[in-house]
């Protein structure tokens, strides 16, 4: 067995007990205090590893942690590894209560546990194996763990794109694509809200005085379902729609929410101006449109596809097989992979169930993940 791989095998209890204490712990996007007191336990850990800790407070979201270990006789992040991960998750305070981490074997479950806290437990441990054995890189290593991802990262990603443009490589702690796949590409995300507005009037007494708000969302929605290709990875949907006040008025107002993923910037260029552009098709009606591309594209560049082939061969020296795929799910890789940084993603957990009452996390994944996180980080 190779050393590195011996060794966290060796840490699996150490594994076990710190991914317990961060499932265990409720840090829904949406409360500041719970994801700034995860955020503050993952600094305090990296600053007892030798770490520089900084926490980072933005409006309405929980501290942001940026740690960074710089090699002796160094105080630039310049050519760096970035480490990418979120301690948000979606699920709500008393969560953890209803159903607390558990392991049964090999699996491992509880709130968020996939995505994305073992793969928190990952980086921070394998930064650790490094320092105690004396095998850290001749560059800085920063791990940034935010508290908004699941909200947009709006807070977060200037902070993400700063520390990228400044790094050599960005490692993504993401859970994998199941049964274990690294991601070299994903979808750009798009949010949209629609309005339209009419006239009410009685539908029984009055009905041909209404412009119905409905009526006119309709229309849109077939116009917005249609722009969905297949074949060049364009989806859009219309997943949320509010409207009316009661069944006898027609209805001068609705609202619909609208998710877009799209493979290519170029795609995106060309579709999103389709999207703010809706105009009205009945007469006296009228369509407001807000929103864009909340996340660019990952595109598998060239960059991406060498810092797969180095994983790949990496795996082998450890004995895994590392393959590779793409999703329509967003992440902060692709902020950084957006500005030409080689950016892999899905280095963490192996499991399935993201935001699912089922999610899960294979511990010997973990262990191995860990291992070729190591590797990577010395040989990147």
């Amino acid at each position: 067995m190779h050393p590195v791989l011996k060794d966290a095998h060796e840490r699996r209890e150490e594994m076990v007990s710190l991914l317990e204490t961060l499932v265990n712990m409720d840090s829904p996007s949406t409360d500041p205090e719970k994801t700034t007191a995860i955020s503050h336990f993952v600094g305090e850990w990296c600053r007892d590893t030798g770490a520089e800790v900084e926490y980072i407070s933005r409006p309405n979201v929980g501290d942001h942690v940026r740690a960074t270990w710089y090699p002796e006789g160094v105080q630039s992040l310049d050519d760096g590894l970035l480490l990418l991960c979120h301690l948000d998750t979606v699920w709500p305070v008393g969560e953890v209560a209803e159903r607390p981490f558990k392991v049964e074997g090999d699996v491992a479950t509880g709130p968020a546990v996939f995505d994305m806290k073992t793969g928190a437990v990952q980086a921070l441990v394998a930064v650790k194996m490094m320092v105690e054995s004396g095998s850290m890189p001749d560059r800085p290593i920063t791990l940034l763990c935010n508290t908004d991802e699941e909200n947009g990262s709006l807070t977060s990603r200037p902070i993400i794109e700063d520390l990228a443009k400044r790094s050599s490589h960005v490692l993504v702690l993401e859970p994998s694509v199941p049964p274990g796949a690294l991601k070299t590409f994903r979808k750009g995300v798009g949010r949209f809200d629609v309005t339209t507005r009419g006239r009410a009037s009685h539908s029984g007494a009055d009905h041909a005085a209404g412009i119905s708000a409905i009526d006119e969302m309709a229309r849109q929605i077939l116009y917005l379902h249609s722009l969905t290709d297949y074949d060049t990875g364009t989806t859009v949907n219309v997943g949320v729609v509010e409207g009316g006040s009661r069944s006898n008025v027609v209805a001068d107002r609705c609202t619909a929410r609208v998710d877009l993923r799209v493979s290519s910037i170029e795609e995106g260029d060309r579709i999103v101006p389709k999207i703010l552009g809706l105009t009205p098709e009945l007469e006296g009606a009228t369509v407001e449109v807000t929103g864009g591309l909340n996340r660019p594209p990952m595109e598998r560049t060239e960059g991406i596809v060498k810092a797969f082939e180095k994983a790949r061969g990496l795996g082998q020296e450890l004995g895994l097989e590392i393959e590779e795929a793409g999703t329509g799910g967003g992440s902060d890789g692709n902020f950084t992979a957006a500005l030409g940084v080689p950016t892999l993603d899905g280095l963490g957990a192996v499991g399935a169930g993201g935001h699912a009452i089922d999610e899960w996390a294979s511990v010997q994944g973990m262990i191995e993940r860990t291992a070729l996180l190591v590797r990577l980080l010395q040989e990147l």
